[in-house]
């Protein structure tokens, strides 16, 4: 063990300490639902996943896991070319193309994954990649991969985008979220449809906090804004609305998931999603088709605690995704509220710096169609309770 460097480490995480922005892990016991129990605090209710349709204890999809586990074992041992690729993976990836409306998917292990497969591939150093500045992290990542030339434009601002455009050189990308995860905006797809079309610009979506919310059929942002067949790659996660295990995906044309098959570094390098998440991913989609009334439900929660928290005093930023951010202002004010809320018995995260800007740390509420209005009337009147002990609805109000 070298002395000065574990000295270093425990000298920075005694800062965090105390700074008051030190995150600590919450340990579950049960399966990810409206309530949990947790080891720190007890039964609690969940504000803070990203399980948007209830799927992720759903007896089917974990029936499906099971039987792809036993069907499959626990893998292959090896990555997808080497050693072959269970057919599990085939019918997942042609079930998610048919969903989604692209020609073909490929799938990863994570979002993550799939974000540092495709950029580098496609942003070869004759190309430029442009990004939305609030775009997530592992997009920032991917274009810091590639050998593209990196561009950033201010937060869907359509002239900055524009501007960035006349500058680019050689084959120019637009990369954004779908459903920006700090914010819960979603991107102005319309408007960089139009841009692209004028620049002869290819347009990249991750929309994994988009699909299974938004859209009549939960396809997420491209539904929602009637642009099927505008965008050309999507990438997204079978780790939210889609199962909440894991796995992640790209989907576009035949000649992209080619391509990613022969050269993405993520794919050729690493051993597929597991069987059995690719499995209960595969039922997951299928309920969601089967039971749209799923979306319904999500959406009228959305409603209501969002109607809810206005009556309160609350202002949560405006969007139309399942995200519900209340700006509470410094990072460690926003950790004690979370803290504080947890010890009501409503678990929900606290953020801020540096996953979002200095002063303006939140509360981040997500919305799962598992969760019924006794949970959301309790929930409500936790906020109420520590937003007058910490003082925010007397500022609010005031």
């Amino acid at each position: 063990m070298n002395v000065s460097f574990e000295r270093q480490l425990s000298g920075d995480l005694d800062a965090l300490r105390a700074a008051g922005t030190y995150k600590r892990l919450r340990h579950l016991t049960t399966p990810m639902d409206a309530h949990v129990r947790m080891e720190e605090a007890g039964d609690v209710i969940v504000l803070s996943s990203n399980n948007y349709l209830g799927l992720a204890d759903h007896p089917e999809v974990v029936e499906a896991g099971i039987e792809g586990l036993r069907r499959y074992g626990a893998g292959t041992a090896s990555v997808r070319f080497i050693c072959g690729t269970l057919d599990v993976h085939r019918r997942l990836e042609d079930k998610l193309a048919a969903f989604l409306g692209f020609e073909a998917a490929l799938s990863y292990v994570s979002c993550w994954t799939a974000n540092e497969g495709l950029m580098p591939t496609i942003g070869v150093a004759s190309t430029t990649l442009i990004s939305d500045e609030l775009n997530h992290a592992s997009i920032i990542d991917a274009c810091r991969l590639s050998a593209a030339k990196r561009a950033r434009y201010k937060h869907s601002d359509m002239a900055d985008l524009e501007a960035r455009l006349r500058e680019a050189e050689g084959r120019k990308f637009i990369v954004t979220d779908g459903v920006f995860s700090m914010e819960g905006d979603a991107a102005k797809l319309p408007e960089i449809v139009a841009l692209a079309e004028r620049y002869d610009a290819v347009t990249i979506v991750d929309d994994s906090h988009g699909t299974g919310v938004l859209g009549t059929g939960g396809r997420g942002t491209i539904e929602h804004f009637g642009l099927a067949g505008k965008i050309d790659i999507v990438t997204g996660t079978l780790g939210k609305a889609l199962g909440g295990a894991a796995g992640g995906f790209v989907a576009g044309s035949k000649a992209l998931v080619d391509t990613l098959v022969q050269r993405s570094r993520t794919q050729l390098f690493s051993n597929a999603l597991p069987a059995t998440v690719a499995s209960s991913a595969l039922r997951a989609i299928e309920v969601l088709e089967m039971h749209p009334e799923l979306l319904l439900k999500q959406r009228e929660n959305v409603a209501y605690f969002r109607a809810g928290l206005e009556r309160l005093g609350f202002r949560p930023l405006a969007g139309p995704s399942a995200i519900i951010p209340i700006i509470v202002g410094e990072t460690s004010f926003a950790i004690a509220m979370s803290d504080r809320l947890l010890r009501e018995g409503i678990f929900v995260t606290g953020f801020g710096f540096p996953v979002v800007p200095e002063g303006a740390a939140r509360i981040r509420v997500q919305m799962s169609a598992a969760l019924g209005r006794v949970e959301l009337d309790t929930a409500l009147a936790a906020f109420e309770r520590v937003g007058h002990e910490l003082g925010l609805l007397e500022e609010a109000q005031a």
